[in-house]
């Protein structure tokens, strides 16, 4: 559901947007009058590698912008450390997809502002996030920077994100537009997308941060059906300006376009951080009658505007005192993976009693785990007061907890319960197998065999391979990036102080030939390890990236291919039980009103997402088995129940038709199902609608 509330010409949000974009464009261009030629020449890339460039004395001050994908960047590597003054140090939060898994928009909400004050107490005027790109790659090495598979779920979130950080007056940079969903070669890849796919799959989440008053997007590397994204004048002007409405200022990502006369005229309008030769190269064109100065002034005008909407001229540059919330922002960290934890099988070890004798082994024990340590990733952020698996697992465990990094068969066998620690480390500009590395594969399939009772943590921006395995261990727990003090939550877990409630935002597959992404890579390519190999593109050629599933990503291709994936979408355990009633269904003339009862029929307090899917009995296109339109995260304590509402209208029931060009929904019967994750579905409705 796509709805956008105009109140004049722009989104007007609370804590975001100071001016109307009519107003602040005619202000950008009182502005552009009083520059040179040469000045607005540079408006048109960025000045060094982080800052939009600015004309101080003419009340256009540089502006600085940064990363925080689960934490502020903290850029040391400033070609000139004068321009601002770092922040010393910098949470280190839950990566955006164990964000997404907790299912809660008020956490959601929590982490941005967390983010956004941080930004502001480092004078960070925007933010280079969030990214809403899809997790159609399990081997995606920047999946743990999005929202997941379902379009709808990462619409939710995006919305609540860029309102949440615009209210503390940083600007949100939504990224990467669009369909850049690998990081092999990336520079090198051609996504080849069907209308129906880009607009149903793809598009919603720029939608939603748009609709939210997003002030900035950034295009991406890849090239969208034969042309760069940056330098794309249908995916720029006609697609994002004409039917997305947005009006803020559209940002090249770095080192990404090629073509300046097509940079000048197509839509992009600032190249980061921008060519050496531009400023010659627009010369020449300019000289060859190929653009005018009017060219260049339509190009800028949009970076100048959204800074005037947005008020980031004419306010104080920093917040000093949001220093003292660091405190605040750990709890919020804490909250988030206590919520994102994600328990996928459990015979019932868990929670795990202080008495017996615990063997803790395996990849992330003294340190915290996150994504590679490359200071140009856009994610990498260190954190403090970072806490271990191995100090919180002895914090809550003490004498009864015994570390072996390398254990034989013998001390696997002895112990009470194994507790074997695994994932990957993902990073951007990286592919990585959809395999574990062959050493953990190893030592876990060794714990299973020696001990029944092994439990197995694992850590990782994105799904796994665990076939071999899963069905032999005592319990499984998936624990992402967890963030500085994360894996306190996970021991939290582990003991019983927590009950998990996490559920799985993207569908994890028995084998890796399973997914629909499984062809991305080119035939006999290898994986590689080094930055050499990640930046040098000149190593391979332009190759496609075949989106051949369509609009059948995730849940929604192995359920419409009957495909059974290892967990499904949505899924997740708790130490607690739920049951869902019988539902009741109010059929309006463009709605239809849901309510079921939820109920906690266990014996802990604990939290359940119903999860509501909608499926055309009698599709006149090809459409998903299901597809989310509802969701809504309930904290119940034991034997108590609530009522559950949804709402839906006939948006939530369009696909896209490429012969209008624009959504239409069928007259027909729809099913309304309602479960616990893609997999679990409790009941089903039918809603009918008529011509």
């Amino acid at each position: 559901m796509f709805l956008c509330f105009m109140l004049g010409s722009c989104v007007l949000v609370k804590g975001q947007q100071k001016m109307a974009w009519d107003e602040a464009y005619r202000e950008a261009d009182a502005k552009i009058e009083q520059l040179t030629l040469d000045e607005k020449i540079h408006f048109m890339r960025g000045y060094s590698l982080f800052f939009f460039y600015g004309v101080p004395e003419k009340g256009i001050p540089y502006l600085y912008h940064s990363d925080a994908t689960q934490g502020v960047n903290i850029r040391r590597n400033l070609p000139d450390t004068t321009m601002v003054h770092q922040l010393e140090r910098s949470t280190a939060f839950p990566c955006p997809l164990m964000l997404a898994a907790t299912f809660n928009p008020n956490l959601v909400r929590r982490y941005a502002m967390a983010v956004g004050e941080e930004c502001r107490a480092g004078g960070i005027e925007v933010l280079l996030g969030p990214g809403v790109n899809m997790t159609r790659n399990s081997q995606c090495g920047r999946n743990f920077e999005y929202f997941g598979e379902d379009p709808y779920l990462s619409s939710v979130i995006t919305e609540e994100y860029v309102r949440a950080i615009q209210s503390t007056g940083t600007a949100a940079c939504l990224k990467h537009f669009i369909c850049n969903e690998t990081e092999f070669y990336r520079r090198r890849s051609n996504s080849v997308v069907d209308e129906r796919a880009l607009h149903e799959i793809y598009l919603p989440p720029f939608k939603a941060g748009i609709d939210a008053g997003a002030a900035y997007v950034m295009t991406s590397y890849n090239q969208l059906n034969g042309e760069w994204t940056g330098q794309n004048r249908y995916l720029l002007k006609e697609l994002l300006r004409e039917k997305m409405g947005f009006r803020g200022c559209v940002m090249s990502d770095w080192s990404s376009v090629y073509d300046t006369e097509k940079v000048v005229k197509n839509g992009v309008n600032t190249e980061m951080p921008g060519r050496k030769e531009l400023f010659s190269e627009v010369k020449s064109l300019l000289a060859e009658g190929r653009i005018t100065e009017k060219d260049i002034e339509q190009m800028i005008q949009p970076v100048i505007a959204t800074g005037i909407a947005f008020g980031l001229y004419n306010r104080e540059k920093y917040i000093p005192e949001w220093l003292n919330k660091y405190p605040q922002h750990e709890q919020t960290a804490y909250d988030v993976a206590a919520e994102g934890i994600t328990l996928l099988s459990n015979n019932g070890i868990l929670p795990l009693r202080t008495a017996r004798k615990i063997l803790l082994t395996g990849r992330f024990l003294h340190e915290v785990p996150r994504t590679g340590d490359n200071p140009a990733a856009s994610a990498a952020v260190k954190g403090y007061n970072n806490v271990t698996l191995a100090k919180a697992m002895y914090d809550t465990y003490g004498d009864a907890l015994t570390i072996v990094e390398q254990p034989t068969y013998e001390q696997l066998a002895s112990a009470d319960v194994v507790l074997v620690s695994a994932g990957t480390i993902d990073m951007e500009s990286f592919e990585r197998p959809f395999a574990l590395p062959r050493q953990q594969e190893k030592l876990i399939c060794m714990a299973v065999e020696a001990n029944p009772n092994t439990i197995v943590l694992i850590n990782s921006g994105s799904g796994v391979r665990m076939t071999g395995w899963s069905d032999k261990v005592a319990a499984l727990i998936y624990g992402w990036y967890p963030g500085q003090n994360g894996m306190k939550a996970v021991t939290d877990v582990v003991s019983g102080k927590l009950t998990p409630s996490g559920k799985l935002p993207m569908t994890i597959e028995r084998e890796f030939s399973d997914s629909p992404a499984r062809n991305t890579m080119p035939v006999g390519a290898e994986f590689y390890h080094t930055a050499y190999r990640a930046y040098n593109e000149k190593l391979i050629s332009v190759y496609d990236v075949n989106y051949d599933e369509s609009v059948l990503v995730g849940y929604r291709w192995y359920d419409t291919k009957k495909i059974r994936p290892l967990y499904p979408f949505g899924y997740g355990l708790s130490y607690t039980t739920f049951s869902l009633s019988k539902p009741q269904i109010q059929i309006g003339h463009d709605f239809a009103r849901v309510r079921i009862i939820l109920a906690n029929t266990g014996k802990r307090e604990g939290s359940e997402v119903v999860q509501l899917y909608v499926s055309e009995k009698s599709p006149t296109v090809v459409r998903p088995e299901k597809e989310l339109k509802a969701f809504r995260k309930v904290a119940l304590e034991a034997g108590k129940k609530t009522l559950v509402e949804f709402e839906l209208d006939l948006k939530d029931l369009a696909f896209w038709d490429t012969e209008l060009h624009d959504w239409k929904v069928n007259p027909g019967e729809y099913i309304i199902k309602i479960g616990t994750s893609s997999a679990d579905i409790a009941c089903s409705l039918s809603w009918i609608v008529k011509e």
